[in-house]
């Protein structure tokens, strides 16, 4: 069983861990995740398969004025195809709703076709692109949803 809940100190090691396997060139530090605790406009989550005590994913996103921005969603890779990402895309949208958002954006690779099929089946749209926003070497898709 996969159980989404907030991300708590003690599971930041974990989350740095996944983060590096799943985004091996640019991956974020531990003190960007543990800055995340104590960021008063972020709500980040972690999946955890219950069944095997293993943080198998997480996503963030960020509370700015009426707006949600996404800042990340990572699955391990043994966990994908599960819908997974799609659990906790589906909490961070009712959070955003709960607390007022009217819309909810996101960036994602212009390369990872997955995670752009995950935000279109969610109901996400294109609405720009920022270029060489990745290391300065792949453009970002923008999209958004209106909530």
């Amino acid at each position: 069983m996969i159980q989404v809940s907030l991300l708590t100190p003690e599971m930041v090691d974990a989350v740095v861990e996944l983060e590096q396997i799943c985004f091996p060139d640019d991956p974020w530090s531990k003190g960007m995740f543990e800055s995340e605790l104590t960021n008063p406009l972020a709500i980040f989550l972690v999946a955890v398969d219950e069944t095997k005590h293993r943080l198998i994913g997480y996503g963030g996103v960020w509370l700015m004025y009426d707006v949600g921005n996404i800042t990340n969603i990572a699955i391990h890779p043994d966990y994908r195809r599960e819908k997974i990402g799609s659990q906790l895309l589906s909490v961070l949208e009712s959070i955003c709703t709960e607390k007022g958002m009217v819309s909810i954006t996101l960036e994602v690779r212009e390369s990872n076709l997955p995670a752009q099929k995950l935000y279109e089946k969610s109901g996400f749209s294109y609405c720009g692109r920022r270029k060489k926003y990745y290391q300065g070497i792949e453009d970002a898709m923008i999209m958004t949803k209106e909530l």
